[in-house]
């Protein structure tokens, strides 16, 4: 008798152990009775009885999917490589499991095709200068799509852009080209600035009496600091001009 008590109780513990299923929280359990939905299971332990009822587990944390490269043509006729990340959560368990079959992989899916429709409407410059608004985009289009599946896309981040050599060749070379343009305007705009100083000084000197005589003198004595210079005079023609005035008082 006893030991019929003892296998009974085994049983029945058996049988709770089998019926008792526990729900993280993180996770929503989608419940089926006779293969019909009959609700939600939320975290914490719950009951199903075996054979007749069973459940399907879904994880409602972020997911992220490595969107593989694709071959994609910009709206220039740029034949590119593009990757990107994904990040989803399901945001209603019921709908993941009734209205699609493998959310995930449709999802991702999705977002294969979404990104190369994209990138064909966008030029390379667009796409290289703007990567956020490329993203922004994708992800508005597959997260409204995904929304009968109760998935909520959160972020697409295009991670790489692959070019062609010729391409980054001929990028390169422009960029080149655009830096030395900025060193040549830089140098020209210096020359102007130096030339309205050195106007602005031949002026000054020009209304003080003996001011060139002075700016002479001074340039003579810079480069005497260097005794491998040879300096050649350059006598100014007011000198000679006193030189001039000073003979024709003493003829007189």
């Amino acid at each position: 008798m006893a030991l019929t008590y003892y296998v009974w109780g085994t049983v029945i513990l058996l049988l709770l152990i089998w019926t008792i299923k526990q729900v993280n929280q993180f996770d929503r359990g989608v419940k089926f009775r006779f293969g019909k939905y009959v609700g939600l299971m939320q975290p914490g332990w719950r009951i199903v009885i075996p054979i007749i009822e069973s459940w399907v587990r879904v994880d409602l944390r972020v997911r992220v999917f490595d969107v593989h490269t694709q071959e994609c043509v910009s709206k220039d006729n740029i034949s590119i490589k593009v990757n990107a990340v994904l990040y989803f959560k399901v945001k209603d368990a019921a709908k993941a499991i009734l209205e699609i079959e493998k959310f995930e992989f449709a999802t991702a899916q999705l977002a294969q095709t979404t990104m190369r429709n994209i990138i064909g409407e966008f030029e390379l410059d667009e796409m290289l200068q703007q990567r956020e608004k490329v993203s922004t985009k994708i992800q508005s289009i597959v997260d409204a799509a995904t929304d009968e599946w109760g998935i909520k896309v959160t972020r697409i981040e295009i991670k790489d852009i692959g070019l062609p050599d010729d391409m980054k060749r001929v990028i390169a070379r422009a960029a080149e080209a655009v830096r030395e343009r900025r060193a040549n305007i830089l140098k020209a705009e210096g020359e102007v600035i130096a030339a309205d100083n050195l106007a602005s000084a031949a002026k000054t000197l020009s209304k003080s009496d003996g001011g060139l005589h002075l700016r002479t003198l001074q340039t003579l004595n810079d480069l005497s600091a260097d005794k491998s210079n040879t300096v050649i005079f350059a006598i100014p023609l007011e000198i000679l001009r006193a030189l001039e005035g000073f003979k024709d008082k003493g003829k007189k």
